[in-house]
Parts: structure tokens; sequence; C-alpha cells
């Protein structure tokens, strides 16, 4: 079962987790901040994996909790729903346009986290939501899920845009990183036997 369930409380948010990786893109989120949740459910929808999100925080601050701690919960689910990761792809990519934006991402499940963002945005909000905390997000789901992530925006001038093509790249990557490969669906993908 590929699935897991994580709570996070500090002074600044209270948020869950249910993750099913074997779903089927179900979501329920609301973490306060309606474009991050637009985010997550598309993170679901196009990874194939069920999520339930609930998130208290400190909105009246700014966002920036809640969205960190929410890709901190995110990425400790993750890596406990993959275990120990017998049987993955562990490698995931993809090329992701949405109208003028292309978004290329590519990723390992190798336990080493490392972000690697070259995602500018033309704007400096997209509504009342901050676009630098994209780069947040996907910094602390790296560094606690121990993903290595590269994502680059190849083209793009709608900064909605080309937030959505970002998290839609990231999904499709993890949905070829976390299925399961049919001809070693019992070996760790590495040859150090562990990730």
């Amino acid at each position: 079962m590929r699935k897991a369930r994580i709570s996070r409380k500090t002074n600044e948010t209270d948020i869950s987790v249910e993750l099913d990786l074997d779903g089927t893109g179900q979501y329920d989120n609301h973490t306060g901040v309606a474009f991050f949740d637009h985010m997550l459910d598309q993170l679901a929808r196009h990874a194939l994996i069920d999520l339930c999100i609930r998130c208290d925080g400190d909105t009246h601050i700014d966002d920036h909790h809640s969205v960190e701690d929410v890709g901190i919960a995110l990425g400790q689910a993750l890596a406990e729903a993959l275990g120990d990761k017998a049987g993955i792809r562990r490698y995931g990519a993809c090329l992701l346009p949405m109208d003028d934006a292309l978004v290329r991402a590519a990723l390992d499940l190798s336990g080493r986290p490392f972000l690697v963002f070259n995602v500018g945005f033309e704007t400096a909000k997209i509504g009342t939501f901050d676009t630098e905390l994209v780069r947040e997000f996907f910094q602390a789901f790296t560094t606690h899920g121990g993903i290595t992530l590269h994502l680059d925006r190849l083209s793009g001038f709608n900064s909605h845009h080309i937030a959505e093509a970002a998290f839609k790249a990231v999904a499709r990557s993890l949905r070829e990183a976390t299925g399961t490969d049919p001809r070693r669906a019992d070996a760790i993908p590495s040859t150090k036997g562990s990730l």
C-alpha cells in the first residue's frame, strides 16, 4: 500500500496530508491559498496521485509559511509512501506546453535532495499569490521528499501559465518516476542496493 498520512503542526501552520501513489488523480485540497490549491489540484490530477491536504496557516501575515510548510509535509508524505522504493522507475521527465509557456521538468527519486530552478516569472503576483512562492514550494518539497529536480522555463510570458505548466510538468514526471517497472518490480533501482 503506497499511501501516507502526515500531520505537521507549528506556531505558523497546522497541516495534514493524505496521499495515495496508486490513485486516480482525485483531490481535495484546502490550504487557505486559492491559487496554490489550484496548483496542488493539478499536481494530483496529472500525477494520478490521490491527494487530500488541509492547512490552517497564518495567511493574515502572508502565504509564505502555508506554501512552504505544505511543501515540507507533502515531501515527507511522498517519501513515506515510496518506502524503500523497490520496483519504481525512479526517473521521470516531461516537456510540458501550456499555451505560451513551455516548461521542462526532470527528476530523480534518489533520496538526494537538490533543486535547480530556472523558472522566472513576468509578474510578482498571480492574483494575490506571490510568484516567488512557487520556488519556495518546490524547494521544500524536494528537500523533504529526497528528490533531485531540474525545472526550466523554456518560453512563456503569462505567469499563470508558467506556474501551471511547472506544476503539471513535475506531476507528469512524478507519475513516470513513481510508476512500477514491470521488468524489475521487486528491485531497488540502484547499483548501491538502496535509495
